[in-house]
């Protein structure tokens, strides 16, 4: 009897195994929320660290950060022993170190051996930030809703950004808000809404991934019949003929190969205090955003709050992932707000689902062709449903500081996290004349100064003279002598 209900899970259930027609649609949707941002990082590190773009080490680089990211996904899924959240969280290479990974490139010369000096203090930070798991239960007190809640927010708002920079063809592209960009990423937003509210079934929670099908099926249709290329000018006054940024790249799929072995430990390590020191503390800065990314997951898709043990399993997860992702030389992995914001909007929490998703990312490792069919999907195509996911985000991170009470303790928290924390990572350049280690942390993102700002007003701003208990029936009792005055009259 147990057997028979595991085989009929639906996709809302968290356990369970729903038939593989509707699973692996499910998962695969996951993988091409993340895809891009999973790679953006290295293409980003390598360029500073002086690796040659397409080059065979930094392929073998891209090719191991998908394997990476589909197994450290199933451990957090499944869990291996105290290791991993049990929660549908997809992991990937995390984009918050890209700020100190520069500096250290920077610092070391910008060349291979910085690049080594960043993988051997990701492992030791990875290790750190395992043991900070681990010690994550007592320090649960220092995490309330309404900070987690802030940290969520912080979240979506960074994100939202990033997602109508994709809608728009993608901020670096020449093209970038070209009438064209722009209808494609419509389209694919007005496909994900009508059939998200206006269908039921594998139709309505596949929505992105049929969104996303479209897309690819519009921009195809759209080289056929509209010129593919333009002219513009560069800063030399150059007029310089280019691809717009929606057609599709066939040749790449065409040229990549179809299997390739994993290369371990591609560039040797160097240990340098340099490296290690601003890396590991960035990994103290990663361990909260994920503990905001499983509150997000475990409230827009669960509608609870998330538990020690999935929390610390979720952090610990974090840590060894990315250990190991240094050994395969790949930046460290962590959770995807991307897909934290997917979970929210489509409530599909079914972890056998997103396993699929993962051991799609490990195929994309082994066979290279399979990724370049990802790899080469219109930024627009990935903004139609990317505006959507992360602004979900922001919706679960109201939903966890509204959970209890908005007493007056809880606005300052939220305010004055938002407003100054936020604010100083949105404007990075406020920070301009402070140490560059400041900048580094604090002006990567707001995720960062939200949370600390959120922590610390947390433990100095003191307790309500009630309890949030206390004001929630005080609420209750209000309400409903409302209702019995209503009656009477």
């Amino acid at each position: 009897m147990e057997k028979q209900e595991k085989n009929t899970a639906t996709p809302y259930d968290l356990d369970g195994r729903p038939p593989l027609k509707l699973a692996i649609p499910l998962g695969l949707q996951h993988v091409l929320a993340m895809f891009v941002g999973n790679l953006t990082p290295l293409l980003i590190i390598t360029a500073a660290c002086g690796i040659e773009p397409g080059g065979e080490l930094q392929v073998a680089l891209l090719q191991n950060a998908m394997l990476i990211a589909g197994i450290v996904t199933l451990v957090q899924v499944f869990t291996i022993g105290p290791v991993g959240g049990k929660l549908p969280i997809v992991m990937g290479t995390s984009s918050g170190f890209i700020g100190v990974c520069q500096s250290v490139a920077g610092v070391m010369g910008n060349g291979v051996v910085a690049y080594g000096a960043i993988m051997a203090a990701s492992f030791i930070g990875g290790l750190f930030e395992t043991v900070l798991g681990s010690f994550l239960k007592p320090l649960r007190r220092f995490f309330p809703s309404v900070v987690t809640g802030t940290v969520v927010l912080s979240i979506g708002l960074s994100l939202i950004s990033v997602g109508i920079g994709s809608f728009g063809g993608g901020s670096s592209s020449k093209d970038y808000g070209s009438l064209e960009n722009l209808f494609v990423g419509m389209v694919v937003l007005i496909v994900i809404v009508a059939l998200k509210h206006g269908t039921k079934g594998f139709t309505s929670f596949a929505s992105i991934l049929i969104g996303i099908i479209v897309g690819y099926v519009l921009v195809s249709i759209m080289a056929a019949v509209l010129p593919t290329t333009f002219t513009y000018v560069d800063d030399a006054g150059t007029t310089v003929e280019a691809t717009k940024s929606w057609v599709l790249n066939w040749d790449k799929v065409a040229t990549a190969s179809w299997f390739a072995i994993p290369k371990i430990m591609p560039v040797k390590w160097v240990f340098d205090a340099r490296a290690i020191v601003p890396i590991c503390i960035m990994f103290v800065v990663t361990a909260v955003e994920t503990v905001g990314d499983i509150s997000g997951i475990t409230e827009g898709g669960l509608g609870r709050e998330a538990t020690d043990k999935e929390l610390s399993g979720g952090v610990m997860c974090d840590g060894l992932g990315s250990s190991l992702a240094s050994v395969f030389g790949v930046l460290p992995n962590t959770s995807f707000s991307q897909n934290v914001g997917l979970v929210a909007m489509n409530k599909v929490v079914n972890r056998f689902s997103i396993a699929t998703g993962g051991i799609f990312l490990i195929a994309c490792g082994l066979f290279p062709k399979l990724a370049a069919l990802i790899s080469i999907m219109p930024q627009s195509v990935l903004g139609g449903a990317a505006v959507m996911m992360f602004s979900s985000i922001v919706v679960s991170g109201i939903q966890l500081i509204t959970k209890w009470p908005v007493t007056p303790r809880n606005v300052t928290i939220v305010s004055v996290a938002l407003g100054l924390g936020y604010g100083l990572g949105a404007n990075s350049a406020v920070l301009a004349q402070l140490p560059q280690a400041i900048t580094l942390i604090f002006g990567g993102s707001g995720i960062v100064p939200a949370a600390l700002f959120a922590i610390v007003l947390n433990i100095v701003l003191p307790p309500d003279e009630k309890s949030e208990v206390e004001i929630a029936e005080e609420i209750l009792d209000i309400k409903k002598k409302k209702r019995r005055k209503n009656k009477n009259l």
